[in-house]
């Protein structure tokens, strides 16, 4: 099959979250399968073109704006640096900017790139048989296929798949951007969208043949007000063209035998050697070398989607057990600030980096004896995949990707400490079977191997993904 993927971000090109790192491997694996999968991205100034070999694309791409007729000339350059065909969309304006997202323009921003992705396929004459966006910056690709592309040969046999990566991010905004991207016929207002406004995630849910999530629990979780975040209505009305995917992790790139941004190399039979990684992390966030107290860690968004509200909550209790908590990430100032406090509050217990750093996030994923991602909701999340390839026992909320991938020591076959409902009580008890596990070395290394044995290569996932495109195309075209 022939499939354009496009997405906001990319790894390694540039990276926010785990979309990106999606983006990098779901496209890879199906490549491996033998399809002509193709990314495109906008291309961001902070990209460096020269590490991956950017080259321009001719003759530029010109891009319609709005109903007058106007267009505007955009670069488009390509690279093969990941082993797939990886296009990017040049518009300084919109694009030549230090961040990625968060900026009050975002709308416009992604409406130009959905523009310039609908122009770049008739530019370059090739006709994709599925057209895959992700998240709401590609909603309004679904909308104009289903509108204006009807009446358009060259587009009207695309079939299309919408994939949710967070409910939670949805791309609200006035309905005079419609007309900023091209869209002059009535519009029906969706039953979920504010008057006055679009809803770029619900147009992708309401218009693509197919929409998935990105795991099995998450897709069964949205259908209900407690994770629809009020698109619940829509979902259920589309329940039939709904499925849920679990993400993959790239085995190459996380991989414990050949990182070199751990200070020792380890498999599962050489597992004695995780300790010169504890130790170097210790080193590295400042706490006491201490092999016998547990270290337990949380690397990502400092967000409340994340659960840290639990932790702040528990704090005091959670270190009267006499362990040590690394944390390692960005998010909301007021959690930033938070934690902040935590290393003079306790001393020797406690270390917080408000920063992203990949290599010393490798070293802790390397060296901590306990994984924290008590996640309120977690469509799928990779923290607690990479955790239990490296050997980290994750401590995970029933939710979403988390009960999908972690399962409680409890069970026969058991990988992690799994707890609910989501509360201070819950969360302190699965810390003290942790505990109790901990304090039995022999044990608690049956269970590391068994979690590291965990298969969560792309392989089954692209294969589930080369259904879902069938799916797709035996829809669009019956």
């Amino acid at each position: 099959m022939e499939i354009l993927y496009a997405v906001a971000e990319a790894a390694p090109f540039v990276k926010v979250g785990g979309l990106a790192d999606v983006a990098y491997g779901l496209p890879r694996a199906l490549r491996a399968l033998g399809h002509d999968v193709r990314v495109i991205l906008p291309r961001y100034r902070t990209i460096n073109g020269s590490a991956y070999d950017l080259r321009p694309l001719r003759p530029p791409l010109p891009v319609p704006l709005g109903l007058t007729g106007e267009t505007r000339l955009v670069e488009i350059e390509v690279s093969e640096a990941t082993g797939v065909p990886t296009y990017f969309i040049w518009e300084e304006h919109y694009f030549g900017r230090d961040e990625v997202y968060g900026y009050p323009d975002d709308p416009q921003r992604f409406i130009f790139f959905c523009r310039a992705v609908l122009a770049f396929m008739r530019h370059i004459n090739w006709r994709p048989q599925v057209l895959h966006g992700n998240d709401w910056h590609t909603g309004f690709l679904f909308l104009w296929l289903a509108t204006a592309g009807r009446r358009d040969r060259f587009y009207r046999p695309i079939a299309t798949v919408f994939t949710i990566h967070n409910m939670a991010y949805q791309g609200i905004t006035g309905d005079a951007l419609l007309a900023f991207g091209g869209i002059h016929e009535h519009v029906e207002r969706l039953e979920v969208e504010p008057p006055g406004h679009v809803n770029w995630l619900a147009r992708g849910i309401a218009h693509a043949d197919v929409v998935n999530t990105v795991s099995p629990r998450y897709a069964r979780e949205i259908l209900t007000p407690e994770f629809g975040f009020g698109l619940e209505p829509l979902l259920q009305r589309r329940a039939d063209r709904l499925f849920g995917i679990l993400n993959g992790l790239d085995p190459e790139a996380w991989d414990p035998r050949s990182d070199p941004a751990l200070a020792a190399r380890f498999d599962a039979e050489t597992l004695e050697r995780r300790a010169e990684n504890k130790r170097a992390a210790q080193h590295a966030f400042g706490l006491p070398l201490r092999e016998e107290v547990p270290l337990f860690a949380l690397i990502g968004r400092l967000i409340e989607q994340k659960g840290v509200d639990l932790l702040l909550e528990t704090a005091d209790a959670l270190f009267a057990r006499g362990i040590q908590v690394a944390i390692l990430g960005t998010g909301m100032p007021e959690y930033e600030a938070a934690f902040a406090q935590w290393p003079s509050r306790f001393p020797g217990q406690a270390s917080v980096r408000i920063a992203f750093d990949e290599e010393l996030s490798r070293l802790l994923y390397g060296g901590a004896d306990v994984f924290l991602m008590p996640s309120k909701f977690e469509p799928c999340g990779l923290g607690q995949m990479i955790a239990m390839r490296y050997g980290a026992l994750p401590l995970v909320h029933a939710v979403g990707g988390l009960a999908d991938t972690v399962r409680d020591v409890s069970q026969e076959d058991g990988t992690g400490f799994v707890f609910a409902p989501f509360t201070g009580e819950a969360f302190l008890a699965a810390v003290d079977r942790a505990l109790a596990l901990y304090r039995d070395p022999a044990a608690w290394r049956v269970i590391q191997r068994r979690a590291m044995a965990q298969d969560f290569s792309w392989a089954a996932s692209a294969r589930a993904y080369e259904d879902l495109y069938r799916r797709a195309i035996a829809w669009h075209n019956p």
